[in-house]
């Protein structure tokens, strides 16, 4: 890179946990100027009871906000899948081989590394309205909540506003085509139980103080369910028909839920489920709705690209959310540090080399995550036999798991991957197969 250029001016859409680490990893590389628009007031606690698993764990190591994290972590040293009626378990699975961790990643870790870096700004109670240009300098229109609209150009746009993404909905309206957000019929609740709540209880606490992840599987539905923060608190997570599919579509994704449709979507498990279920307060059920959109025929446009939900929400069978956004974030950060220079051009091959090491790998995951839950909610029949027996033959043998979070084979391509060294391997490959005059 021509260190006489002026430095590079990255702006990023959306402070959740894609745009985060996205802003954190340029600022690392040595990008020297990112501006980061969230509409919240603040970054407040987000990503509770997430997966840390290998793939993200080493990039934020290399971010310098693993420790603190890592230190309420919970390792998580096997798997038990279980009958939702009965708690009769189907398979125990050994994951010590990978040793992966579940914890409370507060915002404020990323926050405080943020923090640390004169590099970044944040523009708190911002929204995005409209793109006025792709390139050569992406320009759009910022809405603050007082105040009037203002329109910023940077040399980067990097949209990582979420599965409602108004950069998606403006690209996409650029090349004629349709991805819609659709509803799955499916909705979660998420649940956290303290030790306090679950001490009366002696097969709560053996769950709580245990180094298990377990779940528990029904037609349809599923929960599971493990320990976090230093097993002080049991995170609970739900699959289950979403009982107002057939209402008129809404723009709320996060709702105030029914304890009484929640104990009615669980009423045949077991009465360990049911007794867990019936601690939560009244009040004080979140439901969140899954949705999700075909895949993108492109994430680039100009010089501007999407990250994260924004271009692969995916079904939260496969724990590979939060991780698949914070890849994107680390390429990002790789790709852009490695320019030759700072044209137009460049920075569009460089946005879509970003896209050639990303979005295979990213869409891969979203369908295993939804092939993974339709095994897992079979109804009575010969399949649900047959998925049963595989399961079965995992504590003797090993072999494929019908549970794709669990299985070794796609532990290792999912969990193995450095997609940071992929990156600073092959970007200069990469970039020079790319016709250096057509923007995508």
């Amino acid at each position: 890179m021509d260190r006489d250029e002026p430095g590079l001016r990255v702006a990023i859409i959306g402070a959740g946990m894609g745009g985060l680490a996205c802003a954190l990893a340029l600022a690392k590389h040595g990008i020297p100027q990112v501006d980061v628009y969230e509409t919240a007031s603040n970054l407040g606690f987000v990503g509770a009871g997430i997966q840390l698993a290998p793939n993200m764990g080493r990039i934020l190591d290399r971010l310098g906000c693993w420790e603190t994290i890592a230190m309420e972590a919970t390792d998580i040293k096997s798997a038990s899948i279980r009958k939702h009626n009965d708690n009769k378990e189907l398979a125990h699975v050994d994951l010590s081989y990978i040793r992966r961790e579940y914890g409370m990643p507060h915002m404020v870790e990323y926050t405080k590394a943020c923090k640390k870096e004169k590099a970044i700004t944040f523009h708190f109670k911002s929204s995005c309205s409209d793109i006025k240009s792709w390139t050569p300098k992406p320009t759009f229109t910022v809405v603050p909540r007082e105040g009037a609209p203002y329109d910023v150009s940077a040399d980067v746009l990097l949209a990582a506003d979420g599965i409602k993404s108004i950069v998606r909905s403006k690209i996409l309206k650029e090349l004629g085509v349709k991805a819609e957000v659709t509803d799955s019929g499916q909705s979660s609740y998420r649940i956290m139980l303290t030790r306090e709540q679950m001490a009366s209880d002696p097969e709560m606490l053996e769950l709580l103080d245990s180094d298990r992840v377990t779940r528990w599987l029904g037609e349809r539905r599923h929960i599971i369910a493990y320990p976090i923060s230093n097993k002080n608190i049991y995170n609970i997570s739900s699959a289950q028909p979403d009982i107002h599919f057939a209402e008129a579509p809404s723009a709320t994704y996060t709702t105030r839920g029914s304890k009484a449709d929640m104990l009615d979507n669980f009423k045949e498990c077991c009465p360990l489920v049911q007794r867990m279920l019936n601690l939560v307060p009244d009040g004080e059920v979140c439901e969140w709705k899954l949705r999700v959109h075909s895949p993108l025929p492109t994430w680039v446009k100009g010089n501007v690209a999407l990250l994260g939900d924004a271009c692969h929400p995916s079904l939260p069978h496969l724990n590979q959310g939060a991780a698949q956004a914070i890849e994107d974030g680390a390429v990002l950060a790789v790709v852009l540090s490695k320019l030759p220079d700072h044209s137009p051009e460049s920075i569009n091959k460089a946005l879509r080399v970003y896209e050639l090491i990303r979005k295979e790998r990213a869409e891969t995951l979203v369908d295993l995550a939804a092939a993974s839950c339709k095994t897992l909610h079979l109804g009575e029949g010969a399949a649900r036999e047959e998925r049963d027996r595989q399961f079965a033959a995992l504590k003797d043998q090993g072999g494929p798991s019908p549970d794709k979070s669990v299985d070794e084979a796609v532990n290792k391509m999912v969990l193995g991957t450095d997609v940071m060294q992929i990156a600073q391997d092959d970007f200069e490959g990469f970039f020079r197969s790319l016709e250096l005059t057509k923007l995508a």
